[in-house]
């Protein structure tokens, strides 16, 4: 676990484009899901109220109704206002292009930002940039709209921001920057399109960035989440409470359902952040508000008691991981969609895989060789690692020279490779890659690919299919494995009829003499590749049983095969989310899991998981037990936990 970041200092709040409309319901858009856009808020108010942070900031779009509507866009501020007075933490707030107008194109759809549409919100809302210091940071909020403008408020606010980093650079202080627009969206040179700014003005706030080493730098307006580091600055950009900006529904390979209204109203998305400040960086937590909706008037809800979640880099779960099959690293380009953006294509990512990674705590992803030799793959791992991400390379055969000399140029990147080829010609392959692991200081794990004639002698039924890893009782062949010089560790396959910890025990047994190490590649599919596997309470399940017995036995990676779901193809089978990368109920359960496992510390505690439940420790009696699937927590003892009711897990005396 990394310790790195030091004590945590306090705790804020982010959230952005909230899109309140004049009414309840009353909405000039086209869309039903702008119409919740006043109850969400208020679920956001009411949930933000149970929350100890210092402070909330809002990054722009408070309003739907544009400016240029003076009538609806003060009916709409009024609207604002009355809810944020029942908000018991302090607000700071920055315009969005709702609220002020658009950047001055000639193409944006809302009106160019100008003189008296920011008159308009300084009448409601005050100053349009502002800067504060609390506990050794500078908060800094620009107006994004007047960048590129020419108004006498531009040149006034880029004088004044370059005062504030420079005043902030000599005092000391780490500074945050928040935008309603991000300078970028994926690549530091993209075209200008609606979802990012424009020259000369991207680049003077980029080099203002990398000038006075801006520790992070979030932003609103894309209404989805994305992450990445420009020099010494980690970007953040935000999702919607309101609604999704239904053009990058795109970046999924599946077709948003009817009630997603064309992916507006996907709201699985939707939510804010928690951002955590340590002495020595921050850690981001997203709330998924899953488009709650509060009424008028409607009480406010008991919050049950539940387990907070766990971020990568504090994450106490290290040895077990996903096997990153689907193309997650993936430059997507968006189609001109017609709405906002009608003349060319925009490249992105889908950055949903990494929100649900962080938001489950799990660190540990194998990934192949192609990862590793893409440059840009490459950069993105750099970039991921530096949020507590732990990598396993795999590759199959004798390494060519690319893949020697990008294994030996990833050291602290991969911990440990993994190694397939006949069991007969795993010899020459280790003497080939040894150098380079060495180099890298990664572990070397091998696997034997099975054969037609293995797999019928052992009972299994042959599809024609490839299959590797080796099996327990294949004590011959594990002894001439572990007899090849500079291997840590064997791969095993684990078919989905074997329960994890049932595997881990076999395989842990089959080297121990050995003195090496395992790799557990768990099967998330039963029987034929053309079966499918729809079975969200086996999956969770599995998954948990996997997590748990990874961090119950030393000396074992734990892997479970699907991440994302497989609805095509061979094996199809769900994963922990769909592939609109949306969670399932095994999310929810590795989430809690990591969560509960980060309080146990070194206190004993017991899985209960269909019937593969794990055992940390010897101790009984009173403690806590761990609803996994709500993470909600209640007293009780160690007899009291009942698998029947679900993943759940006991921890004693907390």
């Amino acid at each position: 676990m990394n310790n790195d970041l030091g004590p945590r200092l306090f705790t804020y709040a982010v959230i952005t484009d909230t899109h309140l409309n004049q009414g309840e319901e009353e909405c000039n858009s086209p869309f039903e899901a702008n119409k919740k856009a006043n109850g969400r808020m208020r679920h956001v108010i009411r949930d933000l109220n149970t929350r100890e942070v210092d402070f909330v900031l809002h990054l722009g779009d408070l309003l739907h109704p544009v400016p240029a509507i003076p009538h609806l866009y003060e009916q709409a501020a009024q609207n604002f206002k009355d809810q944020v007075k029942d908000l018991r933490h302090k607000l700071y707030v920055i315009p969005g292009n709702h609220d002020v107008g658009d950047k001055p194109v000639d193409w944006c759809p809302a009106g160019m930002v100008r003189d008296d549409f920011l008159a308009l919100w300084d009448e409601h809302f005050g100053p349009h940039y502002q800067a504060f210091d609390h506990n050794g940071i500078r908060f800094i909020l620009i107006d994004a709209q007047i960048v590129n403008s020419g108004l006498a408020a531009e040149t006034e606010q880029k004088e004044w921001l370059e005062a504030q980093l420079a005043d902030a650079e000599a005092k000391g202080l780490r500074v945050f920057l928040n935008t309603h627009y991000p300078p970028y969206l994926t690549f530091r040179d993209e075209d200008e399109h609606y979802d990012n700014m424009g020259e000369p003005g991207r680049t003077w706030l980029l080099e203002l960035l990398e000038k006075h080493k801006v520790e992070a730098m979030f932003a609103g307006h894309v209404h989805n989440f994305w992450y990445h580091r420009h020099g010494p600055t980690q970007c953040w950009l935000l999702p919607s409470t309101a609604f999704v900006r239904q053009d990058y529904s795109e970046m999924y390979r599946a077709a948003p359902p009817a009630e997603f209204e064309y992916g507006r109203n996907d709201w699985n998305k939707l939510g804010y952040f928690v951002v955590h400040v340590h002495e020595n960086g921050h850690l981001c937590e997203v709330v998924r508000t899953y488009g709650r909706v509060a009424e008028p008037g409607s009480p406010v809800a008991n919050t049950p008691d539940t387990i907070p979640p766990v971020h990568p880099k504090e994450s106490p779960v290290t040895r077990f991981g996903f096997d990153m099959r689907q193309n997650w690293l993936e430059v997507i380009e968006i189609p001109p969609s017609g709405g906002l953006d009608e003349f060319d294509r925009k490249r992105t990512r889908n950055d949903y895989a990494l929100m649900a990674l962080m938001e489950m705590g799990i660190k540990r992803l194998r990934i192949p060789g192609r990862d590793l030799l893409d440059p840009a793959h490459r950069a993105r791992l750099d970039e991921l690692s530096g949020l507590g991400f732990l990598f396993t390379l795999f590759s199959f055969d004798v390494p060519d020279d690319e893949m020697i000399a990008a294994v030996k140029g990833a050291k602290g990147l991969i911990d440990s490779w993994e190694i397939a080829q006949n069991l007969a010609d795993l010899p020459a392959v280790v003497a080939a890659a040894k150098p380079a692991a060495e180099a890298a200081g990664a572990a070397l794990y091998i696997s034997k690919l099975r054969s037609k004639d293995e797999m019928e002698k052992g009972g299994e039924k042959y599809y024609h299919m490839i299959n590797h890893g080796f099996t327990p009782d294949e004590g011959d062949q594990i002894a001439q494995a572990a007899a090849i010089d500079g291997v840590a560790g064997l791969v095993f396959r684990v078919a989905g009829e074997t329960p994890p910890g049932e595997a881990a025990a076999g395989a842990l047994a089959a080297v121990k003499d050995h003195g090496l190490k395992a790799s557990l590649h768990i099967r998330m599919s039963i029987g034929s590749p053309g079966a499918g596997q729809a079975d969200d309470d086996w999956v969770a399940a599995r998954a948990a049983q996997a997590l748990a017995t990874a961090q119950s036995a030393e000396g074992l990676h734990v892997f479970c095969d699907t991440f994302s779901d497989v609805d095509r193809g061979y094996f199809p089978r769900q994963g922990v989310v769909d592939r609109l990368y949306n969670p399932r109920r095994g999310f929810h359960v590795l989430r809690h899991l990591t969560g509960a496992l980060m309080q146990a510390g070194d206190a004993g505690w017991a899985l209960a998981a269909g019937d593969g439940g794990a055992v940390s420790g010897e101790a009984s009696g009173d403690g806590t037990i761990i609803d996994l699937t709500t993470g909600e927590r209640r007293p009780g003892a160690r007899d009291a936990l009942n698998a029947g009711d679900g993943p759940a897990i006991w921890i004693a005396g907390a």
